[in-house]
């Protein structure tokens, strides 16, 4: 069967959008390996300290990459993430001369969105299990050295703190997807369940394409919920994409949370740290901006927010062991709903705990 997307073509795409950063080269950048490795040992201790969660899959292991070597982790874990969707499309391809000229244009597509998401991505924990790669290329906190040391010579960064201070984020989301013994696979049951109810449909995407238009006239902005996943989604597919959006935003608005609480004290420039990359992410113009909003970062960022908000409402109410609560199991998990108005989430568990 043919692919739906030519990957190589993605990956070339990618790594040229992506180009060089100048500091790649910078003899700072002897320093990145041996920092984060010690770095995210020490994060790891912090977040379980702060949180009580501790990985089931041993210690996290830190790997520093460049912007290639980011898109080539990320070009199969796309693969892997997108495959039940790409078989639908892949199906119904022909074996017409137009059928590669379409696979290179949605390789190039894909190619596009990797390759400027690579120059914006300072750390990530990838959770996907994949199951044709070795155990050691998996389960990694990814920290892209040429975007790190941009930024700290961009803003005069401490590179040590502001180094503990990414570490800290993107080991709090490993610790709560492998701390928790449920939520690696519930989440992507929850993304797999979406990919699956996809049937490509031009029709669909006409509309959506109607309704951009529209909402261009009219100022208002459709693509701030989720990007043009929401746009196109069935009521069913809604449904499933609320939950995902509610548990990312309790997943988010932990872990900047977490991140602030467990290197209170050791990292002092948090606040201005925290200050640049938002100013950082509002920023974007033209292009930049409609990607953002496109794949749903905007949105993500949105879920920061209002986790934070819901976070802390719920300790006003009942303290940390309230919270607590949300990873008992997934039906006591705040949705999107209930993130918005934590009242409800409180009223829908208290009982359920008082008995």
């Amino acid at each position: 069967m043919p692919s739906a997307v030519d990957w190589a073509v993605a990956q070339r795409v990618a790594v040229r959008v992506a180009g060089r950063e100048p500091f790649s080269e910078s003899y700072h950048s002897d320093s990145l390996e041996s920092d984060f490795v010690e770095l995210t040992e020490q994060a790891e201790a912090l977040v379980a300290a702060e949180t009580g969660l501790v990985s089931l899959a041993g210690p996290a292991r830190a790997r520093v990459t460049d912007r290639a070597g980011w898109i080539n982790a990320n070009v199969a874990s796309f693969q892997r993430l997108l495959r039940p969707i790409l078989e639908k499309i892949s199906s119904r391809l022909t074996d017409s001369a137009l059928t590669p000229v379409a696979q290179k244009l949605a390789g190039a597509e894909v190619g596009v969105v990797l390759g400027w998401m690579s120059t914006r991505v300072l750390g990530q924990y990838d959770l996907l299990i994949i199951e044709e790669e070795s155990p050691l290329d998996q389960d990694l906190v990814y920290y892209v050295g040429p975007n790190v040391l941009s930024l700290e010579k961009q803003f005069a960064f401490p590179p040590r703190e502001f180094r503990l201070w990414l570490a800290l984020h993107e080991v709090t989301h490993r610790a709560q997807f492998t701390g928790i013994e449920w939520m690696r696979p519930y989440f992507l049951d929850l993304v797999t369940q979406t990919l699956d109810s996809v049937e490509p449909d031009p029709k669909r995407f006409l509309a959506v394409l109607g309704r951009l238009a529209e909402a261009r006239r009219t100022g208002a902005n459709p693509l701030a919920d989720g990007g043009i996943m929401a746009l196109v989604a069935s009521d069913a597919q809604r449904e499933v994409l609320d939950r995902v959006s509610g548990l990312m935003s309790l997943l988010e608005g932990h872990g900047d949370i977490t991140m602030d609480r467990a290197g209170a004290g050791l990292v002092p420039s948090a606040e201005r740290f925290s200050r640049v990359l938002r100013q950082r992410r509002e920023s974007a113009q033209g292009l930049a901006r409609l990607l953002q909003q496109l794949i749903g970062l905007e949105a993500k960022m949105n879920q920061y927010a209002q986790g934070e908000r819901f976070i802390r409402a719920v300790e006003d109410v009942g303290g940390p062991s309230l919270l607590a609560t949300a990873w008992e199991s997934p039906d006591r998990l705040p949705t999107l709903q209930e993130i918005r108005d934590p009242a409800s989430w409180i009223a829908r568990v208290a009982p359920a705990l008082a008995g």
